[in-house]
Formats: structure tokens, C-alpha cells, sequence
């Protein structure tokens, strides 16, 4: 038999709850994607004139809606797939940090994603919160200067970095700046949210 003081048994069910209410926020978001395209289908396509136009002062609000947004189910599938995986790892640490993170790489990137996109184009699509995800994941442990967060950021980079690398390439009927200004989204996530950042003293 084993005994647990209460301390300890507290500290586990925060933790536990933190790592639900992470979970439950990537599960809605996810949802929340899959909802918007079982919609779109029904309406042949019609939300996807809600993405991020290049440029358009009526595209903005495509920044926020864009990542909800997919070019069919096919599209939603690919991107659902590393954002499930890449966003659990955030989920860990609790609902708060996936959503600041979440919430970062969205209107940073997005709104670079306006900037540099080719005029009269229309951007949808979650690659860029997966771009920004796997960004911040790569990079935190730099920032926190832990170990276990750096040996996460190079089990993404082994397993997604190629993919990565490839998504910066111009390509056909891919936002390549999508995905760069992602990146640099999760990038600049990982150093505001950083855990060690110094602190100022008090000057009198």
C-alpha cells in the first residue's frame, strides 16, 4: 500500500485539471474547424470568401477567421492532423498558454500573411497556426532554457522539419507566407511566454 499527503495529491489534481482545460480548448478549436467546413460544404464553398484578402481593408477580418477555414475536407484532414499533435504538446501546459499561443500566431500571422500575399488572393487554412505551433515548440526550450523543452523542440524538427522547410517554398496554390509569418508568430510566442525571461529591479 501506498500513501499520498494531501499536498501532493492537490498539486496532481491541479495539474491534472491544467492539462484538461488545455485539451478541452484545442478539442473545441479543432471542432470548431470541422464545424466551418461541414457548413461551407452545404453552402458550395461561400465561407471561404471570409479568408484573409491581400491587402483589402474587408480582408482583415480574415484573420481571425481564416485558420477555421479549409479548401475542402481533404485540405482540413492534412492540417488537422499535425495541429492535433503539435497542440496537445501546448495543451500539457494548460489552456491559458495554448490560447495565448493560439491567439499570437493567429494575428501576427495573419496579418503579415495580408501584408506580402499576392493582390486578389484569398488565404485559408490552419497551416500557418500549424507553422506557428511547431515554431514555438522548437524554440520555448531556448527561451526557458530547459532541457526537456529542447529535446521536444528537436523530436519536431526530426519528424516535421522537412515538411517545414518545404511549406516556405513557393508553390502553386500555397501560402508560403502563411506559413512564414506563422513561424515567426510561434517564434515571438515562445520569447514573450518565455518562463526565465530576467526581471527588473526596482530602481529608487
Amino acid at each position: 500500500m501506498s500513501s499520498q499527503t494531501p499536498a501532493r495529491r492537490t498539486g496532481r489534481s491541479v495539474e491534472t485539471a491544467r492539462i484538461a482545460s488545455g485539451v478541452k480548448l484545442l478539442v473545441a478549436l479543432v471542432g470548431l474547424m470541422w464545424l466551418s467546413e461541414v457548413v461551407d460544404t452545404a453552402l458550395h464553398g461561400r465561407l471561404d470568401q471570409y479568408g484573409i484578402i491581400a491587402r483589402d481593408p474587408q480582408g482583415l477580418v480574415g484573420i481571425i477567421t481564416a485558420p477555421f477555414l479549409h479548401l475542402g475536407f481533404g485540405h482540413l484532414i492534412s492540417n488537422t492532423l499535425p495541429l492535433v499533435t503539435l497542440g496537445l504538446i501546448i495543451a500539457v501546459s494548460g489552456a491559458r498558454r495554448l490560447f495565448a499561443v493560439t491567439a499570437m500566431v493567429v494575428v501576427i500571422g495573419g496579418f503579415g500573411t495580408w501584408l506580402i500575399s499576392p493582390p486578389n488572393t484569398i488565404t485559408i487554412g490552419a497551416s500557418g497556426l500549424v507553422f506557428g505551433y511547431a515554431a514555438y515548440l522548437i524554440t520555448r526550450g531556448l527561451f526557458n532554457r530547459r532541457l526537456g523543452q529542447v529535446l521536444i523542440g528537436i523530436v519536431v524538427v526530426v519528424v516535421w522539419g522537412s515538411a517545414l522547410l518545404g511549406g516556405l517554398l513557393p508553390q502553386d496554390g500555397i501560402s508560403w507566407q502563411g506559413h512564414l509569418f506563422g513561424g515567426i508568430a510561434g517564434i515571438l510566442a515562445a520569447w514573450v511566454l518565455a518562463d526565465d525571461k530576467p526581471k527588473r529591479s526596482p530602481v529608487s
